[in-house]
């Protein structure tokens, strides 16, 4: 049950192993997040996120075996569906299109708007009655 003082729970899909670390380590230091886990290919991914039920999922527009479309359809089925922001090195306006058509909350180009993603969990942690 989320009340005042839960923890965000937090899931990371990124097939680069180094930007998956930077994200855990930038997401890691927000007070009141817990990340429960982490995926490299886009059907690990929708397995894990089904299964895991995180709060929030971040997730790389391109992996390995699909992408975050994919996923998208897949997880933001139902009622709890966690609030997605995708990730991308390729901020077109019809990859965004697409990805809010299907469920994406959050769209940022991870070149320049990596740090957005801490305002937005920020912003959701602390203005929120859930966290």
């Amino acid at each position: 049950m989320k009340g005042k003082g839960a923890i965000m729970k937090v899931f990371i899909a990124e097939h680069l192993e180094y930007v998956r670390e930077r994200l855990v380590n930038i997401v890691s230091e927000i007070k009141g997040i817990e990340i429960i886990g982490q995926a490299q290919k886009s059907i690990e991914a929708t397995n894990s996120i089904l299964k895991l039920k995180p709060d929030l999922v971040i997730l790389d527009l391109q992996m390995p075996e699909g992408d975050a479309i994919d996923v998208i359809r897949k997880i933001t089925k139902g009622r709890l569906a966690p609030i997605v922001i995708v990730l991308t090195d390729y901020p077109f306006l019809q990859y965004q299109r697409i990805c809010t058509d299907v469920g994406a909350d959050f769209f940022f180009d991870k070149s320049i708007e990596v740090e957005k993603i801490t305002q937005v969990l920020k912003k959701l942690i602390y203005n929120s009655p859930y966290w």
